[in-house]
């Protein structure tokens, strides 16, 4: 919403300036964007008018004129504008004066003396017109100040306003506000009726009376369609961002402005028989006063007459109904639409209107007959003509109530947290033209017709904070009692987990949990995705189900950006659709930890020879990240891994996530060059830690022993030793795998694993019997487990 403050001033004029007048609106809600002045900051400037124009002996696009700026004699001054011609009314800058960004001096021009300067709108500060001299009114008085006649000491407010405060959308509304706020008086516009001097009248038919219950219709005629818009609405109308077009479109504009009612004038010798406010008919087009024709769709409410369709109700006019500078007779039209029939209309089509955007919101349904009649003083007052009765056409029971809300001012008076006493708020809420009755220990607040906001008692709670002011209340320090809670030793905390990847040489990322639902299939292979209703772009139409598309998605960039070494991570909760008969109806939504590196281990550098991240170093980092918990890994396949260079990883028996280097189809698809290798484990996991146990250190010596066992090649050494480890003696402390060999003296279907065995006890030096026990009871193990035999 934009207008200009001396219009607003001409309805409540309070004592404060024009910063504290934006102060003022913004901590009641009606937020100040921007605060503009109309004009540069210039002085003596005058009205001057050009007596005559020759030619410069010596520049050919110079011309000497001279000039009646109301000095004793007429004034010579050197002009480049195309536009100068003897007889035009211009500003002149006379000697001495400033303008934005320099001052005026006596000069010579090609050897020419110039007392003065003739000025575009552009030097003044007004527009960025700069095409030839601003030229002013015919009837300006030579020699008046041009910031006084143009009205420049004036500053153009732009508020931001919350959908819930459509009656802000017009002058009056917001003159309302002030005057409330500051307790003063408020002038409105006249809005007298206007005695009919004619008899004609066009029948009004609701067909869709929920869609629109209220239709005010006038005929107009023997208007002067080519009468000059006063300069004082055109400069309003500018000054809030819309063009003058003509007296009747000014018109009709105006009157939206002023009082929030969107109207709509009709060539009356155009229309056919009844106007009726119906839905569109299958197969209706429309061709727009925007020139635009489009295909009405089922449930768009349209004005039309007894042969077609005349406007889109509350959007936009038609252009073969349109009135134009030929018009005689004018219907004019002023309706209340439902919101519900008229928001997200215009998107659906692809443009938007003033009109739609108050309609959408809520227009006073009590203002269609108000408006009509000052829109046709204004007509009979500028354009002429002979007014017709006011048609009206109603269906009461589809009007919006506005029921009494109760208020408790004690809980009031508990919530915002001043002891306002019921008079005080009795007199604060009459202030913006609330009907406040009492009712025992209870007020029974009654709102306006333009008030859509009041339905509930909060509503009324927060009228009196905003009307008392923001702050005037008191924000005292809290106080109370902080007591340390007791941190659990065996629970990490997120920030911990953070703090440890981070370490590991990761940088933490944050992408957004809307995903292309093609990085869903490909790394995901979800085909039933959580679809959003109304996505904020159209690549990101889907939930994640996994955070290694986004880590993906980070990688690319980077790529792009010619940052190939890429190691991050990044924590955030996933969003699955539950399974049928899990506890959790509907979606679940686990919390997962995503670590993606690619490139080299470490940055290009002398000392250290490059070497391509792979598998083993994720899987490094994420076995450091669970210490002292010890991690398993089986082969498994996901959508977005290499099916030979992908694990499960499973932590005390349980699948967590998984580990691998990304599907070589993917890689190449998505450009990522070399293969990055990326895990996602659940963060559950990670956030438990295990407590530190102590374990004496025996001052006697170890016995290590070395076996190599031949197996089968599909064994997997992960699986033998878990199961070594589980059938150890006690005496064992440690079996660790160091060697996997293929080759000579083992056959090509089996491979050699070797390990290595660490036995100690803490109390005693251990007896070869005993430590050869303990190796025999585990080659025993692996060989009745996996069929092993000694290497020979």
């Amino acid at each position: 919403m934009q207008f200009s403050e001396q219009w607003l001033r001409h309805f409540v004029d309070p004592g404060i300036d024009s910063e504290a007048l934006g102060q003022l609106m913004t901590m009641a809600g009606l937020e100040v964007e921007e605060m503009n002045p109309v004009g540069g900051v210039f002085h003596s400037v005058v009205v001057g008018q050009i007596l005559s124009t020759e030619k410069h002996p010596d520049a050919d696009r110079l011309k000497v004129c001279q000039v009646d700026a109301g000095q004793d004699a007429p004034l010579q001054i050197v002009c480049g504008a195309p536009n100068a011609e003897a007889g035009m009314k211009v500003p002149c800058a006379l000697v001495g004066a400033s303008l934005p960004g320099f001052e005026i001096k006596k000069a010579k021009l090609r050897g020419v003396a110039s007392h003065g300067m003739l000025c575009s709108a552009r030097e003044l500060g007004i527009s960025d017109e700069h095409g030839g001299l601003y030229a002013l009114p015919d009837d300006a008085p030579v020699g008046t100040d041009v910031r006084q006649l143009l009205g420049l000491d004036d500053t153009v407010y732009v508020i931001k306003l919350t959908p819930n405060r459509a009656d802000c959308l017009s002058l009056t509304g917001v003159a309302r506000e002030v005057a409330a706020l500051t307790d003063m008086a408020l002038t409105m516009p006249d809005l007298s009726p206007v005695a009919p001097s004619i008899d004609d009248r066009r029948p009004i038919v609701l067909d869709a009376p929920a869609a629109c219950p209220r239709f005010c219709g006038r005929i107009i005629r023997g208007v002067d369609a080519r009468a000059t818009t006063p300069e004082w609405m055109v400069r309003r109308l500018e000054r809030s961002g819309i063009r003058a077009i003509s007296a009747l479109v000014d018109i009709t504009n105006y009157v939206m402005l002023e009082l929030g009612q969107p109207l709509h004038a009709y060539d009356n010798n155009r229309l056919d028989g009844a106007v009726h406010a119906r839905m569109a008919q299958p197969g209706e087009k429309l061709l727009l006063l925007n020139e635009q024709e489009i295909d009405l769709a089922d449930g768009t409410l349209v004005i039309a007459d007894e042969t077609r369709v005349l406007g889109m109700a509350g959007i936009m006019g038609g252009e073969e109904s349109g009135i134009s500078l030929d018009t005689r007779d004018v219907f004019l039209e002023a309706a209340y639409f439902a919101p519900d029939a008229v928001a997200g209309r215009a998107r659906e089509y692809g443009f938007g209107s003033d009109a739609s955007h108050r309609f959408e919101r809520g227009v006073d349904f009590a203002l269609s007959p108000v408006a009509i009649e000052r829109a046709s003083a204004l007509i009979l007052g500028i354009c002429g003509g002979q007014a017709g009765p006011v048609v009206q056409a109603e269906a009461a029971d589809h009007l919006p109530s506005r029921p009494a809300v109760t208020l408790r001012p004690a809980r009031a008076r508990r919530v915002i947290g001043i002891d306002l006493s019921d008079d005080q708020m009795a007199s604060l809420l009459g202030r913006v033209h609330l009907d406040v009755v009492r009712d025992g220990d209870v007020l029974r607040v009654t709102p306006p017709s333009y008030r859509f906001d009041i339905e509930i008692e909060e509503d009324l709670v927060e009228e009196l904070t905003r009307l008392y002011g923001y702050d005037n209340i008191p924000a005292p320090a809290p106080q109370g009692h902080l007591a340390m809670l007791d941190r659990p030793e065996a629970r990490r905390d997120p920030w911990q987990v953070k703090r440890l990847i981070a370490d590991r040489d990761y940088q933490e990322v944050v992408t957004y949990s809307f995903i292309e639902e093609a990085w869903e299939k490909d790394f995901c292979g979800n085909t039933d995705p959580i679809r959003l209703a109304n996505p904020i772009a159209s690549q990101m139409n889907v939930m994640r189900s996994s955070l290694i598309p986004g880590l993906i998605g980070v990688l690319q960039t980077n790529r792009k950006r010619q940052n190939p070494r890429v190691r991050i991570f990044e924590t955030g909760r996933c969003f699955l659709k539950a399974a049928a008969g899990t506890p959790v109806a509907g979606y679940d939504q686990p919390v997962r930890v995503g670590m993606l590196a690619s490139a080299g281990v470490a940055a290009e550098q002398w000392g250290t020879a490059h070497r391509t991240v792979d598998f083993y170093d994720i899987k490094g980092d994420l076995e450091a990240l669970f210490l002292p918990k010890v991690l398993a890994f089986e082969a498994a396949e996901h959508p977005a891994l290499h099916p030979g260079r992908s694990a499960r990883v499973l932590c005390d028996g349980k699948p967590i996530g998984y580990l691998g280097e990304i599907h070589p189809k993917w890689v190449q698809k998505y450009d990522l060059g070399t293969a990055p290798v990326v895990c996602e484990v659940d963060i559950q996991a990670l956030l438990a830690a295990d407590l530190p146990v102590y374990s004496p250190i025996s001052r006697l010596p170890a016995v290590v022993r070395d076996m190599a066992l031949v197996v089968e090649h599909s064994v997997a050494a992960a699986a033998m030793l878990s199961a070594l480890k589980a059938a150890a003696p006690a005496i064992v402390r440690d079996i660790q795998l160091f060697d996997v060999y293929q080759g000579k003296g083992v056959d090509p279907d089996k491979k050699s694993l070797a390990f290595r065995v660490l036995m100690q006890d803490t109390q005693r030096t251990l007896e070869d019997a005993e430590v050869e026990a303990a190796v025999a009871t585990l080659i025993g193990c692996a060989t009745t487990r996996f069929n092993a035999a000694l290497r020979a």
